[in-house]
């Protein structure tokens, strides 16, 4: 059966996206889960990625661009690709997210992290939707970053109001037993009440990586080196290669992939590097990494949430380097996971040595998979999600 014609959902997603593939990646995620689950969904994703159309979506999944941002070092933003003032950047993305959602006239609005949107840029919409009786729900990860920061930034932007007068429905996209999002935060009465924790979200990997890769020697057990967007991720790669300068004997060759967010400059000088070793192999981006840590034997990672989620969803043994500024949230994941015995936690409080991180690449094969812990439910999520949704739309079925 199907259903023919307009008469399915609509469901719009708004991702928020100043930095990395965190946010684009996980909206994905969840969209394409909804349209494998239903035929009566359609979804569209408002982004500002300026490298979304580098991934490929399921039918009945499309995405606008908005004009990108990014955020400065000094927490101010910028344009990411117009020469023009920032206010007018953002004033430009308002409208367009307001008028995208007035003529799609979603049945669901679905919000990631960001409960007012970059510099408060969907409280117009949502409030536009509340008007219309759409149901309006706010997505966040497992973890935001540590209490005391999350709480002074939410006080700035005002977002526990909006939590309370505006939203319907609040998912976690995680357990309470690991993380509880907005511990420390003053919620107004009712906002617990709205939560549901959905469990992480598992990942597939159905595509071979790109052919490039053919001359990588991927055949051979490797370790996948990722950093996310890249943005980030220097200290990760110089700690890796740095270990394999130091110590040639390391049995498990790695594939770094440097991400399409680091300076060219970093990602030159990183390969010219791996080019002087038989066991590093750099790429800069593949839009289908689930394959390439699907493949991998073990994995070296900064522990944001889509990388985390793909380590449990293939089961592979881990060490995790998490950033701490500017967040924490990449810290109390992995801090949360090593206590559970998921993965094992690497920190750089004692420099980087490239003699530690050889040991971890040497022990790296033979740790204990995720798969060796039993945690109730902990990759539930995108199931939940389907109930959740299943909740306020009906599932239509169309004459056979």
């Amino acid at each position: 059966m199907s259903i023919v014609g307009n008469t399915g959902y609509r469901v719009l997603i708004y991702s928020h996206d100043t930095f990395g593939l965190g946010h684009l990646r996980r909206c994905r995620t969840i969209a394409h889960a909804l349209v494998s689950q239903r035929d009566d969904v359609s979804v569209l994703i408002l982004s500002g990625s300026p490298i979304i159309g580098s991934f490929e979506f399921r039918s009945r999944v499309d995405f606008v661009r908005i004009p990108g941002v990014i955020k400065l070092s000094n927490g101010e933003y910028t344009s990411l690709n117009l020469n023009i003032d920032v206010d007018q950047i953002l004033a430009m993305r308002e409208s367009i997210i307001q008028h995208t959602a007035d003529v799609f006239n979603p049945d669901m609005f679905i919000v990631d992290k960001e409960p007012l949107g970059l510099r408060g840029e969907v409280e117009s919409t949502l409030r536009m939707l509340r008007h219309r009786r759409t149901r309006l729900v706010m997505g966040l990860r497992d973890v935001m970053d540590d209490p005391v920061n999350l709480r002074e930034e939410w006080d700035r932007k005002k977002c526990v109001p909006a939590l309370a007068d505006l939203y319907d429905e609040i998912w976690v996209y995680g357990l309470q037993e690991i993380c509880n999002p907005l511990e420390g935060i003053d919620l107004p009465p009712g906002v617990e009440n709205k939560m549901s924790y959905t469990g992480y979200l598992p990942r597939t990997a159905t595509r071979r990586p790109a052919p490039e890769h053919g001359a990588l020697g991927l055949e051979e057990p490797y370790y996948l080196v990722t950093t996310g967007g890249g943005g980030d991720g220097v200290n990760l790669v110089d700690w890796v290669i740095s270990a394999y300068e130091a110590d040639p004997d390391i049995p498990v060759p790695s594939l770094i992939v440097l991400g399409p967010f680091m300076g060219p400059a970093q990602q030159n000088a990183f390969m010219k590097r791996a080019e002087k070793l038989d066991k590093v192999s750099v790429i800069t981006f593949d839009a289908n990494v689930e394959m390439l840590m699907h493949n991998s034997a073990g994995v070296i990672g900064m522990g944001g949430y889509n990388t985390f989620c793909e380590i449990l969803s293939f089961d592979k043994p881990a060490v995790i380097v998490p950033r701490t500024v500017p967040r924490l949230e990449q810290y109390v994941r992995a801090a949360a996971a090593e206590k559970l015995g998921l993965i094992k936690m690497l920190t750089e409080d004692g420099g980087r040595d490239p003699r530690e991180m050889a040991n971890v690449l040497h022990g790296l094969i033979d740790q204990p998979k995720p798969s060796h812990v039993t945690v109730p439910n902990l990759m539930g999520g995108l199931d939940r999600v389907g109930e959740l949704v299943d909740r306020w739309l009906p599932p239509q079925m169309a004459a056979e």
